[in-house]
């Protein structure tokens, strides 16, 4: 088969499923190698941004969706109905970047982390689509356990959460208090460099 019908094939099959198909579910209808799907999809890729289409192909995880290109989201966005759209609060937020960095929490987890009961705004990311379960937690009571979703991912314009930032280091003080080392560090500097100011004042006085 000749490679413009394949990627005729691999779009078709990504427009009419409209979800994240597998790399290993084209492999099994292509009957083609993984190595080659992904040369193919990157072909069409390329196509897609050199005749500058609405579209893309963007790779969640194991898998590829054909998706609207983010710069006409403002277009797109009246064209829906509003209701639909998730609208993330300040707590969903906190719960997201915690299950994010902290895969396989379960809800004691989150409580624990955030201080306040979190049913509410996990049982709405849970209709979101946004979280799901990952199964039980080795621990008495087998409490179910809670990971992001791919929907997260492609909200987030992410391919996998390792292109996630690094969390800034922390520790704590005596009073048990969390200290992040780059503060910590940006403020030392600081000090430094007000000492050194303090010298050459002195050291102009002198002379």
């Amino acid at each position: 088969m000749e490679g413009n019908k394949i990627k005729g094939i691999i779009e078709a099959i990504l427009f009419s499923t409209g979800r994240i198909v597998k790399i290993k579910e084209l492999m099994t209808i292509l009957e083609l190698s993984s190595d080659d799907i992904i040369k193919y999809i990157s072909e069409l890729q390329e196509d897609y941004k050199k005749e500058e289409r609405g579209l893309e192909i963007v790779r969640v995880e194991d898998g590829y969706q054909l998706a609207s290109k983010k710069e006409y989201y403002e277009y797109l966005y009246p064209a829906f109905d509003k209701r639909l759209t998730p609208t993330l609060s300040q707590a969903s937020l906190e719960v997201l970047a915690i299950l994010a960095y902290n895969p396989r929490s379960t809800k004691a987890d989150i409580e624990m982390i955030r201080g306040v009961d979190s049913s509410g705004t996990m049982y709405r990311l849970l209709e979101y689509n946004l979280i799901e379960p990952s199964g039980k937690a080795d621990l008495p009571g087998k409490p179910m356990t809670y990971k992001i979703t791919n929907e997260f991912l492609k909200m987030f314009g992410l391919n996998s959460l390792k292109d996630l930032p690094d969390l800034p280091k922390y520790k704590l003080d005596s009073n048990r208090q969390i200290v992040i080392d780059d503060l910590k560090e940006d403020e030392n500097t600081e000090k430094l460099d007000d000492n050194n100011n303090d010298d050459n004042i002195n050291l102009k006085q002198e002379g």
